[in-house]
């Protein structure tokens, strides 16, 4: 845009001939015009569809239009200076106030929901996804839950969104889709970060300047771009105002009957960290872990996806804790087509779960072949409640929409009892500055 002498993405709109609106949706990471045609390739491919897009949120550039491949980087720093390596037992932490939160990209409120287990009042929750909103408004009435583009809340300031805004809000939480950067700037700065979706959280961050924030992500970027990606994020939050730390935790620490890894990136407000002698630390595992058997009990009656005849009849054959390779041979031959001569593990495909195991990741769907998670006993998909109690929703936490849509916010969803623990540590910073101001 700055090259071509356009300075605002509403003239960019002019230029267009479409509507500011409409410019916003071709940004958007939901939009996808090729969306048909990928699956129709990940058919033919045997692959899934989900794993293609997870890929294209670390790999996907849209940076500067004059950014060159063979540009250098000036300045870096060693992302694993960073990495957090304190723990805090948190069970027992309890709030000394209710705490104010503001969360973007809220999806259905999983990362919401345990942040207010663990005190925090919801004062405005961004989301553009109309069925994820209403699964937000059904459960939680009161919450101020903003229905928009992340690029306009951000162009007009998110305190123009909330009555009433406080001065000094505790927390900015959020999981931002991850974008590569352009490294145009060279300087890991903020400029490096535009076009991408964390830019507009870092600039709501600069805006809002809570006493904390919080920013969660694919484990993949740790080391996407050799670190450069994350190099930058850090920095800018830095550049911002924060001392900042981050940590890969595994929800299966943290009450959740499920292996799922997720950078967690948190960060303290200089001044605070200077005034108050105050530190950071990330929620010491729990010392157990939580099978199927332990959350799958009594779980109210929902709809579920089914598989085809003829996938049932192969995953018939497989028993609890196996997959492929459990199968005669000629029918895992004929199941995996050409992924049988691949090589690797694979374990994913005709993967059945047993009782006695906590749940691999869940995915968007839940009956994908590459990432299959049959049933235990039954030879079928978890249901949409059973979903919901792998990620640790409770049980009247309502998805209001279709089958389909209900499996892709859980699949997305942060686990409740994750987030519910890092928002106790995070607590337990703020109880601090708390005592120490008041004190």
């Amino acid at each position: 845009m700055t090259k071509s002498g356009i300075s605002t993405q509403k003239e960019l709109a002019e230029k267009m001939g479409i509507s500011k609106n409409q410019l916003s949706m071709l940004l958007s990471p939901n939009f996808n015009p090729i969306k048909s045609n990928a699956l129709k390739l990940c058919h033919t491919l045997g692959v899934n569809i989900e794993d293609i897009i997870y890929s294209e949120q670390l790999e996907l550039d849209l940076g500067d239009i004059d950014a060159k491949d063979d540009v250098k980087i000036e300045s870096t720093i060693n992302v694993f200076h960073y990495e957090g390596s304190h723990s805090v037992e948190v069970r027992d932490i309890v709030a000394a106030e209710q705490y104010t939160a503001v969360e973007l990209f809220a999806g259905a409120g999983g990362l919401a929901l345990g942040l207010e287990m663990a005190g925090f009042h919801s004062l405005g929750l961004v989301e553009i996804d109309k069925y994820a909103c209403k699964t937000l408004r059904k459960n939680r009435p009161h919450w101020n839950v903003i229905e928009k583009d992340i690029i306009e809340v951000a162009e007009h300031g998110i305190k123009n969104f909330i009555n009433n805004c406080p001065n000094d809000i505790d927390l900015l939480s959020g999981g931002y889709p991850c974008q590569a950067f352009s490294y145009a700037g060279k300087k890991l700065g903020l400029n490096d970060a535009r076009g991408t979706l964390f830019y507009y959280y870092a600039k709501i961050l600069q805006e809002l300047q809570p006493k904390m924030f919080l920013a969660e992500n694919v484990k993949g970027l740790v080391n996407h771009d050799n670190g450069k990606t994350l190099a930058t994020m850090l920095s800018v939050f830095e550049e911002i105002g924060y001392n900042v730390q981050w940590k890969v935790l595994n929800a299966l620490d943290y009450d959740v009957a499920q292996k799922r890894e997720r950078i967690f990136i948190i960060g303290i407000r200089k001044d605070l960290v200077e005034k108050y002698s105050v530190s950071y630390r990330f929620p010491k595992p729990y010392g157990y872990t939580l099978t199927l058997r332990d959350v799958l009990q009594d779980v109210p009656p929902s709809e579920g996806a089914k598989y085809p005849e003829e996938k049932r009849k192969v995953l018939e054959l497989v028993p609890p804790g196996g997959y492929w390779r459990d199968l005669p041979e000629e029918i895992a031959k004929q199941y995996m087509g050409k992924s049988y001569y691949s090589g690797g593990g694979r374990t994913g495909m005709a993967r059945r779960l047993s009782w006695d195991e906590p749940c691999l990741t869940l995915t968007c769907s839940p009956a994908q072949k590459q990432t299959e998670r049959c049933h235990p006993e039954e030879t079928r998909p978890f249901t949409v409640r059973e979903y919901a109690r792998i990620q640790s929703f409770p049980d009247d936490w309502v998805f209001d929409c279709s089958m389909n849509n209900a499996y892709k916010q859980i699949g997305n969803a942060v686990p409740v009892h994750m987030a519910k623990a890092v928002g106790l540590s995070i607590v337990k910073v703020l109880n601090e500055i708390n005592k120490k101001g008041n004190g």
